[in-house]
C-alpha cells in the first residue's frame, strides 16, 4: 500500500529544533573552492573571497585567546556579511560555504524556518539555544512581513551583541529583477538598529537553472499518478486537498520531519488554493521538498496554478513565486541540484 503524508505526524522536541538547522543535503559537499565565478561577473569572484575573509574572521574569532595572567581577553562582537542578488547565481553556494568553514555550534536555516523556530521555542529561548554559535546563516532573508522582520531584527541585535557572527541573503526572483528589488538599502533600513555590522556583498549574474526551460509540465492523469506512486519505492501519494488540511495542523518547523525518507511525492488532484494561511503552508512544504530533492508529481491543475493570481499580486508575491519556481523544477528533474 502506498504511504500517505497525512498519515504522518511527526514530532520534534525542543531541544532539537535548533540542532536541526543546517544546510540541505544537496550542499554538503559545497566549499568556496568549488564555487567557479563566472569571468563575465567580477563580482562573484569578489563575493568568494569577501565571504572566505569573513569566514576565516569568525574562525580566528573563535581561537582560544587569553590576555594577562591567564585570563580570557575581552569577548568580540558578531560581525556581518550580507550577499545582495539575484535568483541562482550561487548565493546560498557560497552562504553554505562560510557555514562548513566556521566551528561549531553553528546554524543554518532559511529566514522563513528561523521564525519558525523562534515561535515554537519562544524568544528567549531561542536567543539561549543560538548565543553560544560561532556563526548563524540565514538564506533567503525576507520582508514582506513587518512582523517578522521585526522579530529577526531583535533577535539578530540580541546574539551579535552576545559575539555569534551573522551571514545573510537576499531571495529575490528574476521576475522581480526590474520592480524594486529586494536590494542592500532595504535590508540595511530594516535592520538599521546593527547594519553597522554588516559588509553588504553583490553577485550579479544571471540564473542559471531558469534558462529556456519549458512551461510548467501537463499532470497526469489519476490512474498514471497512482501507477507511479505504487511502482517507486518510498513515493507518496496524497489527495491535494486532504494533505493541505493536515499542513494546517502541524507547525512549519516539522515539515522538515514529514517529508523525511520520501523519495518521490504524488499529489492527486491539485486545485488552486482557497486562501492565504493554507497558501503560506504549501510554501513551507515547496521548501523542505526542494532542500531534499524530492520530485513531485501530480493530477489536476498545472503546479504553476496553485497560488491565485491574487495571492501573486499581493504582499507576499516573492514567497509564492519562488515556491512555483521549486514545485516546477521539483516536476520537471528526477533529482535536483545547485542552488540561490
Amino acid at each position: 500500500m502506498v504511504s500517505r503524508l497525512v498519515d504522518v505526524t511527526p514530532v520534534v522536541p525542543a531541544d532539537q529544533l535548533v540542532a536541526q538547522m543546517v544546510p540541505p543535503s544537496m550542499f554538503d559537499d559545497v566549499s568556496f573552492d568549488s564555487y567557479i565565478p563566472d569571468s563575465s561577473q567580477p563580482s562573484q569572484a569578489a563575493a568568494v573571497t569577501a565571504c572566505r575573509a569573513f569566514a576565516e574572521d569568525v574562525v580566528a574569532q573563535r581561537a582560544p585567546k587569553k590576555g594577562l595572567f591567564g585570563r580570557r581577553s575581552k569577548a568580540v562582537h558578531g560581525t556581518g556579511i550580507y550577499l545582495d542578488g539575484g535568483f541562482g547565481v550561487g548565493k546560498t553556494h557560497l552562504l553554505t560555504s562560510i557555514y562548513h568553514r566556521c566551528p561549531e555550534p553553528k546554524a543554518f536555516g532559511t529566514f522563513v524556518e528561523l521564525t519558525h523556530v523562534v515561535g515554537a521555542l519562544g524568544f528567549n529561548r531561542a536567543v539561549e539555544e543560538l548565543s553560544g554559535h560561532s556563526v548563524l546563516c540565514i538564506d533567503e532573508f525576507e520582508l514582506d512581513d513587518p512582523g517578522d522582520t521585526m522579530l529577526v531584527s531583535r533577535l539578530l541585535a540580541e546574539l551579535t551583541t552576545a559575539g555569534v557572527s551573522v551571514a545573510a541573503t537576499s531571495n529575490t526572483l528574476p521576475e522581480q529583477l526590474g520592480e524594486g528589488r529586494f536590494a542592500a538599502k532595504d535590508f540595511m533600513r530594516e535592520i538599521r538598529k546593527m547594519s553597522g555590522i554588516f559588509e553588504s556583498i553583490r553577485v550579479d549574474g544571471p540564473d542559471y537553472r531558469h534558462r529556456n526551460l519549458p512551461p510548467a509540465p501537463d499532470p497526469m492523469s489519476d490512474a498514471d499518478l497512482e501507477a507511479e506512486a505504487a511502482t517507486e519505492p518510498g513515493a507518496t501519494l496524497d489527495d491535494f486537498e486532504a494533505l493541505c488540511e493536515h499542513l494546517s495542523t502541524l507547525h512549519p518547523s516539522k515539515y522538515n520531519r514529514l517529508v523525511d525518507g520520501v523519495t518521490r511525492v504524488c499529489l492527486r488532484d491539485v486545485q488552486p488554493l482557497p486562501d492565504q494561511s493554507i497558501a503560506l503552508r504549501v510554501v513551507v512544504l515547496a521548501d523542505r521538498l526542494y532542500d531534499a530533492g524530492i520530485p513531485v508529481r501530480n493530477s489536476g491543475a498545472k503546479l504553476d496554478a496553485i497560488f491565485t493570481e491574487e495571492m501573486i499580486s499581493g504582499g507576499y508575491r516573492k514567497k509564492y513565486l519562488r515556491a512555483t519556481s521549486r514545485l516546477l523544477a521539483l516536476s520537471r528533474f528526477e533529482t535536483v541540484g545547485g542552488g540561490d
